[in-house]
């Protein structure tokens, strides 16, 4: 059953008035005094080597070394009516300050809207070599109790969480290039974890049980990332007085929303685009918190396309008192036990950050960052133009890569913008004339 998730923590005011003006070490500790984070988490985020290399080594295989991406809050953030100050990490400029101008906006209209449902995953077990299979289904639909217990005997823990597997689904392709194919479906309650190695044993378990009953092979025994029964959503109301500035009228600006969802949910070509923008404000939160981003982005894009075309993951439309109203949905399969969000320093104080309850509350959270980004893009587009205020944050990256550092970035970045000419070559001019 679907259910909006609301935090029981109090006290959280994501508005810090000036956040972007201060220095990181004073964001840092404005960020501390409003979470109330521990010493520990303050080093962890601050401070170098914050993963040791040890640690990384038991991560994954063949390491030489650490990648680090910057690591920043959004802002602004109210969601069922709670504060929450989101923790983002990514390279890109521009996303952390449009998410944050964006929940700005929908905090004047009342904030986010949210729900979900269950952390419902999916295993599949894909059986070859039968030459009914249409009758292998039916045995394998008799056999449901037998194969739910089987599954759920090799995770007792999860069983007593209240989670486990909970049904099964059979599915029939008749005509393949290799011959009639039946693929059964463990549905699994997978609790606050991602759920991948859960639903995956599952399968495993299952196997030789699914093989004696159908008589045939199986071959695959894997888990699917179109979470399809995993869903959060979004919902942001917005007035058209809270949408208008000195350039353009609220009306204009939502005509102009409308113009730019059509063209996404018409056309492919520019649904993709549309649709990584939405993934701009999701990845950074799955990458801050520990979580797996490409298969967040494969249950995503696959969706998108679940009517047989790929389209907008979000929608875009007006109330009947004239609001501007944008809802998303989408598979969002997040965890807050296992892997890296256990492993990794910074992921657990993101998590603390956030100070979520239940894998379902970061999800819904994940998903009102993707529309928050989305809006902001449309906004964007519709309007002056996706450049004005893109290229305006990366001027600073322009002006690093340049060799510039301390003050003179910025100096360098307001020149480069104020001129509208933000370019490696120029920044390089504008810095040898500073040093002289």
């Amino acid at each position: 059953m679907d259910k909006p998730q609301a935090g029981a923590t109090a006290g959280v005011n994501s508005r810090i008035e000036n956040y972007r003006s201060m220095t990181p070490a004073e964001r840092l500790a404005a960020l501390a005094k409003a979470v109330s984070l521990t010493a520990d988490d303050v080093r962890a985020i601050g401070e170098p080597n914050s993963l040791p290399i040890e640690r990384a080594n038991g991560m994954i295989e063949n390491v030489v070394g650490k990648f680090e991406l910057p690591f920043g809050i959004a802002t602004n953030f109210l969601i069922n009516g709670r504060d929450y100050l989101i923790p983002m990490a990514v390279e890109e400029p521009s996303i952390v300050a449009a998410a944050s101008y964006m929940a700005r906006i929908a905090r004047d209209n009342g904030g986010f809207f949210t729900s979900s449902t269950g952390p419902i995953m999916r295993a599949q077990v894909q059986v070859l070599g039968v030459t009914d299979p249409y009758g292998a289904r039916i045995k394998l639909l008799a056999a449901r109790d037998e194969i739910i217990a089987l599954a759920n005997s090799r995770d007792k823990v999860l069983v007593g969480l209240g989670g486990g597997c909970k049904d099964i689904e059979v599915h029939v392709f008749p005509r393949t290039a290799r011959g009639p194919m039946v693929v059964m479906h463990l549905i699994v309650d997978v609790r606050d974890a991602m759920g991948a190695n859960t639903v995956n044993t599952m399968a495993e378990t299952v196997a030789p049980s699914v093989e004696q009953l159908t008589g045939g092979e199986v071959r695959l025994r894997i888990l699917s990332n179109l979470a399809d029964l995993r869903l959060a959503r979004a919902r942001v109301c917005i007035s058209e007085a809270s949408l208008a500035t000195k350039e353009y009228s609220g009306r204009r600006m939502i005509d102009g929303i409308l113009d730019a969802y059509e063209f996404a949910a018409i056309d492919p070509y520019r649904a993709a685009t549309h649709n990584k923008g939405i993934m701009n404000g999701i990845d950074p939160v799955i990458v801050a918190t520990g979580n797996d981003w490409r298969a967040i982005e494969a249950g995503a894009h696959a969706y998108a396309a679940r009517h047989g075309s790929y389209t907008s993951m979000s929608t875009w439309e007006v109330d009947t008192m004239g609001n501007l109203v944008g809802t998303l949905e989408l598979p969002m399969a997040v965890g807050l036990v296992g892997g890296a969000t256990k492993t990794h320093p910074v992921a657990q104080a993101a998590l603390r950050i956030l100070k979520v309850e239940s894998a379902q509350e970061l999800a819904e959270i994940a998903v009102t960052v993707g529309l928050a980004q989305n809006m902001a893009a449309v906004r964007a587009l519709a309007t002056e133009g996706i450049q004005r205020g893109h290229m305006a944050l990366h001027a600073r990256n322009i002006a690093i890569v340049a060799g510039a550092t301390g003050a003179e970035i910025d100096k360098i970045a307001a020149e480069l913008v104020q001129a509208k000419d933000v370019r490696t070559d120029r920044a390089k001019e504008i810095l040898a004339a500073l040093r002289k």
